[in-house]
């Protein structure tokens, strides 16, 4: 096919290009194509005089505007630090009732507090801080040293069993393990802390018998930490066993494992990786997150 052959159904000329016998039009480009490439080049040429753009060698043009990103990059961060200055100066002087009456100060409590919940805590807690088994939920009011900010705060400081110096300490022994308890014996305190326990309604088999030797037997060996009505003590971690509110499980088997091979809970100590400030932000976020779950009526 030659430059010049009309098309028989359009009159035009074509190209004289031809794919598997497709032939193609010698069509003008559309204008506004045209006026599009223009534009374009246009644009970039104006772009060329007044910003950043040709390398040098060692350098670039600098553009008439001057703008360099890394001066802007600069700036910002020095805005960002000047206005979290202005927050945190006032989040480090005052305690925390005297914060929790600003409600500027709150909001930035909730906006910091979720980044640094989500950064630092979620992984273990989990994104809504409910827990999962074998890491406590922080929002059921359900703590084993204490629920006030400042208990938290002082928590997040030095961990539980954790390397620091100062680090909480807690762990249950092994009954069954160590040969303290037989597994008859540990079986009737679980078929007494079942019986006993806030929120279990599946108790399963459970026999009169086994409920009253497992009350002799908790008051024996139990009731030293536990307490006498197994509501715990926050001063040595010691958890509530009558609650509705269980780290790893309140189901017959769980209990059992439990008791028999004891629990030695770990949380990191922060302090050295997160500043004062921040476990401050971090002990009022959690507080405020588990009175919004108490005052929305939502479970455990």
């Amino acid at each position: 096919m030659q430059l010049g052959e009309r098309d028989p159904v359009t009159g035009k000329y074509t190209t004289g290009h031809d794919w598997n016998g497709i032939k193609e039009l010698d069509n003008r480009v559309p204008r506004v194509v045209t006026f599009f490439l223009l534009g374009t080049i246009l644009w970039s040429i104006v772009y060329w005089v007044l910003m950043p753009a040709w390398p040098l060698g060692v350098s670039y043009t600098k553009g008439l505007l001057g703008i360099d990103q890394r001066q802007t990059l600069e700036t910002a961060v020095a805005r960002g630090v000047s206005q979290r200055a202005a927050w945190s100066e006032d989040i480090e002087r005052l305690d925390f009732d005297a914060i929790r009456q600003d409600p500027a100060l709150m909001q930035i409590v909730r906006e910091s507090g979720s980044t640094l919940f989500g950064d630092n805590c979620a992984v273990c807690h989990g994104t809504d801080a409910k827990g999962s088994p074998g890491f406590p939920s922080l929002v059921g009011n359900a703590w084993l040293w204490g629920g006030d900010a400042e208990i938290i705060a002082e928590t997040l400081r030095i961990g539980i069993n954790s390397g620091h110096p100062e680090s909480r300490y807690a762990q249950m022994p092994a009954f069954g393990r160590d040969g303290i308890l037989d597994r008859p014996a540990i079986s009737s305190i679980v078929s007494f802390i079942r019986n006993n326990a806030e929120g279990i309604d599946d108790l399963g088999p459970l026999d009169t018998k086994g409920v009253e030797e497992g009350s002799r037997l908790f008051a024996d060996n139990c009731a030293a930490c536990h307490g006498a009505n197994g509501r715990g003590d926050p001063a040595m971690g010691v958890p509530d066993l009558m609650d509705d509110s269980w780290v790893t499980g309140s189901d017959r088997e769980t209990l059992i494992r439990t008791i028999s091979q004891g629990r030695q809970g770990h949380m990191p100590h922060w302090e050295g990786r997160l500043s004062e400030i921040d476990r401050k932000i971090l002990a009022l976020y959690v507080t405020e997150i588990a009175r919004e779950q108490a005052e929305g009526g939502n479970e455990r």
